[in-house]
């Protein structure tokens, strides 16, 4: 057998963007388990077949690999702490998450977009793992989007393309552009800021942010949304997404500040400032979340 280094096969595994599920069923005893889930998959739909593959790490594992019967819930953004409950929480996760019950008496996580109640057909052992394969019996599917997974890390699609094609008048569109130095920020009379353009009409955001990033000479690759506030004083929304720079900074204009020292630097606006204190704390661990709300007081999303 062909031996791997299992963090790197992990990592590369990690890589296929995946929904998020909470698995669960009832031990012998009718004590409800559930575990966080990105491995389902749906297999058939005549018959109605879906498979999800519970570790046998899992303490709950024996009460997957023997049950009868089991559900799947899928869930919607937003919904970071129930996944996070489900996969590290020890004591009683349901008590600490609302949910219900199918009709064969296995809980089910509410405010999820869609939950599958199954019986298995088969549990079949699988390396370190069991494949288990159900029939659905019944279903309820809400709607709405659902949270992602990918990379090691959650992401809200619905969110992000809100914040990352909304198309207004005057909206204001930019880009935390990062290099092997540092971060490329616009040098202004006020202040820094990262480079931006202010995109007219129905124009699309991200297309004008890239042609006006070619024109000033900064090639980049954007990726996730950040932040995404309206400037109640101006009647402005402003966007600003993640990038990485393809090739040489600009020598005129443009500053490119370690990430330890953003937060010392004067920015043109206080909501700037707020953003790139925050990239700066994030950058740490490069785990990035995405803001929503005014120049003021927000939210946060993983």
């Amino acid at each position: 057998m062909t031996a791997f280094d299992p963090r790197a096969l992990r990592n590369a595994f990690g890589s296929f963007m995946t929904g998020v599920t909470v698995v669960t069923t009832r031990a012998p005893d009718g004590t409800p388990v559930g575990f966080t889930a990105n491995s389902f998959c749906s297999v058939s739909l005549d018959p109605p077949l879906l498979l999800v593959c519970p570790g046998k790490f899992l303490s709950s594992f024996d009460a997957f690999h023997n049950a009868g019967q089991f559900a799947v819930s899928v869930l919607a953004e937003g919904q970071e702490d129930v996944s996070n409950t489900f996969a590290s929480r020890k004591e009683d996760r349901f008590a600490a998450t609302r949910h219900r019950l199918d009709r064969q008496g296995i809980p089910v996580i509410d405010g999820a977009v869609a939950q599958f109640s199954c019986a298995v057909r088969r549990a079949i052992p699988a390396g370190d793992h069991s494949i288990l394969l159900g029939e659905v019996i019944d279903y309820d599917h809400a709607g709405g989007a659902g949270l992602g997974y990918g990379a090691g890390r959650y992401f809200s699609l619905g969110l992000e393309r809100e914040a990352g094609t909304r198309q207004e008048t005057g909206a204001v569109v930019g880009a935390i552009v990062e290099t092997d130095d540092g971060v490329l920020l616009d040098e202004t009379p006020d202040g820094l800021r990262p480079p931006q353009v202010t995109v007219q009409g129905c124009a699309s955001q991200l297309e004008t942010l890239g042609t006006g990033l070619t024109a000033r000479g900064i090639a980049a690759e954007f990726g996730l949304a950040y932040s995404a506030f309206d400037d109640r004083r101006l009647g402005v929304h402003h966007t600003y997404v993640l990038a990485r720079a393809t090739g040489r900074a600009p020598e005129g204009g443009t500053r490119c500040v370690a990430p330890e020292d953003l937060p010392a630097q004067r920015y043109t606006t206080p909501a700037i400032a707020t953003m790139m204190r925050r990239f700066a704390l994030e950058t740490r661990t490069r785990t990035f979340t995405l803001y929503l709300g005014d120049e003021g007081p927000g939210d946060t999303q993983p």
